[in-house]
């Protein structure tokens, strides 16, 4: 079975404006849609649609609206109890193709609701299950705790991934190699956050064709101990580095509209084909193609298998 840890679920409101967005402005909107959110759960999404076996893991009080929205689309999934209520982030679409995201921090979790996320999730694990850590920390969660799980769920026989960014990523590198996770999902921004480096001019030279800083730095954290590093790199493609080797795959041509959730459908592909024995390259493939469909569909919309075709991108070792 595939797990995944939302530890800050949120409901994704998305709304798409008739013009450009403009400060200060007044503005119509021509769609205003509300799904489920956060980024483990965004990935189980991906990997039910696919039709594989996923448990989807967040706290939340009874009675949530993202509880019932997962209800209604037959989501597998467990609470963990919580006072607070799920956040609402807003996306907001406008011309020319732009994206602006409105993040509320979530609910301030206690040491007890902590504590039982922890238990929740790693009573459910069992040898052999695949565990993804995604997103960002509710408060009250310390930022060490993908760093924590990490060593707890592979004692469990679990194989680990995580996908974070500030200062729960830059944990989980200082507890390397015992907090290492068997795979890691860094966009350029987040390499940039762990090497030191600028993540803007890491995309830039990667859409220029130079992949050598972004494969290096991938390699320096695989060799602090993380098993698969998979550095997406919007529109540029993405770059895997496991102990097999270092390959690219570029993203194929699509039409942007909207960026959100694409990096966690490229997450559910390389998962998916993780969980079926596919090698780095198909797993790649899969990743990037799952990647590219997600950002020609309107808001936070996760792929279905069927619209996902592999072959699609080109791997290349380098």
């Amino acid at each position: 079975m595939i797990i995944t840890l939302t530890a800050n679920p949120s409901l994704d409101r998305t709304v798409t404006l008739a013009g450009e967005l403009v400060p200060g402005g007044v503005h119509r909107i021509s769609s205003d849609v509300t799904g489920p959110g956060g980024k483990g759960i965004n990935v189980a999404l991906g990997i039910a649609r696919a039709g594989l076996d996923v448990l989807a893991i967040f706290p939340a009080a009874p009675g949530d609206p993202l509880v019932g929205l997962l209800d209604g689309l037959g989501l597998p999934h467990r609470e963990t109890p919580t006072s607070g209520r799920v956040r609402t982030n807003l996306t907001v679409l406008s011309e020319p193709g732009l994206t602006t995201k409105i993040n509320e921090p979530g609910a301030t979790l206690d040491a007890g609701e902590v504590e039982a996320m922890e238990d929740v999730l790693v009573s459910a694990v069992s040898e052999g299950d695949i565990v993804m850590l995604s997103g960002s920390l509710a408060p009250g969660i310390p930022s060490d705790e993908y760093a924590r799980l990490v060593p707890l769920l592979r004692a469990r026989g679990a194989w680990v991934g995580v996908d974070t960014s500030d200062d729960p990523l830059l944990a989980l590198a200082a507890a390397a190699p015992q907090g290492a996770p068997d795979f890691l999902k860094p966009n350029a921004e987040e390499l940039g956050q762990l090497t030191g480096g600028d993540g803007v001019q890491l995309e830039a030279a990667a859409r220029a064709g130079d992949l050598s800083a972004v494969r290096d730095a991938a390699r320096d954290l695989h060799d602090s101990g993380v098993g698969d590093v998979l550095v997406t790199l919007g529109g540029a493609g993405a770059v895997l580095v496991t102990d097999e080797g270092a390959w690219f795959a570029p993203s194929p041509d699509a039409p942007v509209v909207s960026t959100v959730g694409a990096g966690d459908s490229a997450v559910a592909g390389y998962l998916i084909a993780k969980s079926q024995d596919a090698s780095p390259q198909e797993r790649l493939a899969l990743a990037v193609a799952y990647g590219a469909v997600a950002v020609s569909l309107p808001g936070t919309t996760i792929p279905a298998r069927a619209d996902v075709h592999e072959d699609a991108s080109t791997v290349t070792e380098i």
